[in-house]
C-alpha cells in the first residue's frame, strides 16, 4: 500500500473522547438524573454544563464534520423511564387566565376563556340570570307574511279544494322546518321531511275522501305518524336524551303540519273567516303595543274581521265568534314562536307559520259545528 492512499485512521487520537453533533441530543438541554436512594427534589435543567471530558481536552473535529447546531428550546426535560419523578411543569390555567389584547370585553356575550373550551351562555340564559323576559316576538315583517299567506288561503277557498290546496302545501313545509328550528334542532333533515310528507298525505286523503270524511282523513295520517316516529327513534343509534328529545319534536311536528289539514276538510265560508281573521290578529299584534292591549285589541279586530268575511259569504254573525276563536288559537302560536329568544329564521318560517297551523283545527271544528 502506498503512503499517498487515504488512511481511515489518519489523525484518530484514542485519548480523544468522542463528541456526537447530531441533532437528536443534547446534554444541555437535559436535567441530571438524581442518584440512587436519593429523594426527589424538584431539579432545575443546568444551564451552561459542559462535560469533564470536553474541558480536558478541547474539542478537535475534521473540517468536513463541522455542522451547524440548532439552537433547542429551553425547556425542561421529562424522563420516562420508572421511578424519575419528572421536574414540574409550569401551570397552563396560567397562561389561560391571563388577559389578552385582542380578548373581547367584558359584556360581549363571551366567557373567560378556559382550557375546556368557551364558556358562552346563550342569550336567554343571560336574560333568565338578570331577571328578564327569554321572549322576543317575531315583528313586523313576519306579521305581514302570515298576513299574505292567510290572505291566499281565504281567497283560495271558494275556488275548491284544489286551489286550496297549494297555499296549504306551502303553509304545512314551512311549519315542520320552522318547529325543528325552534326546538333549537337544526339541521333535521329526516325529522322535517317525515313531518311534511305526513302533511302531504293528509292532503291526499282528505282529497280523496271528500270534505265529509275529513275526520277519519286526517286522525289516521295522524295515528300513523306518531307509530312511525316513535319507530324510527327506535332504531336510532343516539343517546336516550336526544331520542326523547328527537320524538318529541318530530310528533308535534307532524301533528302540526297534519291539523292544518283541517283548512282543506272545514268548509269554504269558515276557512275564509278564520284565514282572515287570523291574518288580521297578526297584524294588530305586531305594532308596538304594550302587551296586554295588543292581544285584546288584535282579538277585536279578529272578531270584527270574521264579521265582515261572515257578512260577505253567508256565514253571518257566527263569523265573529269564529275569527275570536281562530285568533285566539292564532296568537298561542305567535307566543311559541317568539319563546327562547328565537333566531331570525324561527321569526320567519316558525312565526309565519304557527298562527295559521294552530288555528287550522278550530277553523275544522266550529266551521263544521257552525254550518
Amino acid at each position: 500500500m502506498s503512503s499517498d492512499q487515504y488512511d481511515p485512521y489518519a489523525g484518530y487520537d484514542p485519548e480523544q473522547t468522542q463528541q456526537w453533533e447530531g441533532h437528536t441530543w443534547d446534554t444541555q438541554n437535559h436535567a441530571r438524573l438524581p442518584d440512587a436512594g436519593a429523594g426527589y427534589p424538584q431539579q432545575q435543567p443546568y444551564q451552561g454544563y459542559e462535560p469533564a471530558q470536553q474541558q480536558a481536552y478541547p474539542q478537535q473535529q475534521h473540517p468536513q464534520q463541522q455542522y451547524p447546531q440548532a439552537q433547542a428550546p429551553q425547556q425542561p426535560y421529562q424522563p420516562m423511564a420508572t421511578g424519575v419523578r419528572p421536574q414540574p411543569m409550569p401551570e397552563p390555567q396560567q397562561a389561560a387566565q391571563a388577559p389578552r389584547a385582542d380578548a373581547p370585553e367584558a359584556g360581549a356575550g363571551y366567557g373567560p376563556a378556559t382550557l375546556a373550551g368557551n364558556a358562552r351562555i346563550t342569550d336567554a340564559q343571560r336574560a333568565r340570570l338578570e331577571g328578564r323576559s327569554p321572549i322576543i316576538e317575531p315583528g313586523m315583517q313576519p306579521a305581514l307574511l302570515t298576513a299574505v299567506l292567510g290572505a291566499l288561503l281565504a281567497v283560495a277557498a271558494p275556488l275548491g279544494s284544489y286551489a286550496l290546496v297549494v297555499p296549504l302545501v306551502a303553509l304545512q313545509a314551512v311549519t315542520a322546518a320552522g318547529w325543528f328550528r325552534l326546538n333549537g334542532m337544526w339541521p333535521a333533515r329526516q325529522g322535517i321531511a317525515l313531518a311534511f310528507l305526513g302533511g302531504l298525505v293528509a292532503d291526499v286523503a282528505v282529497l280523496a275522501a271528500g270534505r265529509d270524511h275529513a275526520p277519519a282523513a286526517i286522525l289516521g295520517p295522524l295515528g300513523a305518524w306518531v307509530v312511525l316516529s316513535l319507530v324510527l327513534q327506535l332504531r336510532s343509534h343516539a343517546s336516550p336524551d336526544e331520542r326523547m328529545y328527537g320524538l318529541m319534536a318530530t310528533v308535534a311536528s307532524s301533528a302540526l303540519a297534519i291539523l292544518a289539514t283541517g283548512y282543506l276538510g272545514a268548509t269554504a265560508d269558515a276557512v275564509s273567516v278564520g284565514a282572515a281573521a287570523v291574518a288580521v290578529a297578526a297584524v294588530v299584534r305586531a305594532l308596538p303595543l304594550p302587551t296586554p292591549v295588543s292581544v285584546v285589541v288584535s282579538l277585536l279586530a279578529a272578531a270584527g274581521a270574521g264579521l265582515a268575511v261572515g257578512g260577505m259569504n253567508g256565514l253571518g254573525t257566527h263569523g265573529a265568534l269564529l275569527g275570536a276563536a281562530a285568533a285566539v288559537c292564532g296568537l298561542i302560536g305567535h307566543r311559541a314562536a317568539s319563546y327562547d329568544y328565537p333566531s331570525r329564521f324561527v321569526h320567519f318560517t316558525a312565526g309565519v307559520a304557527l298562527p295559521l297551523a294552530a288555528a287550522g283545527p278550530v277553523v275544522w271544528v266550529l266551521g263544521r259545528a257552525l254550518g
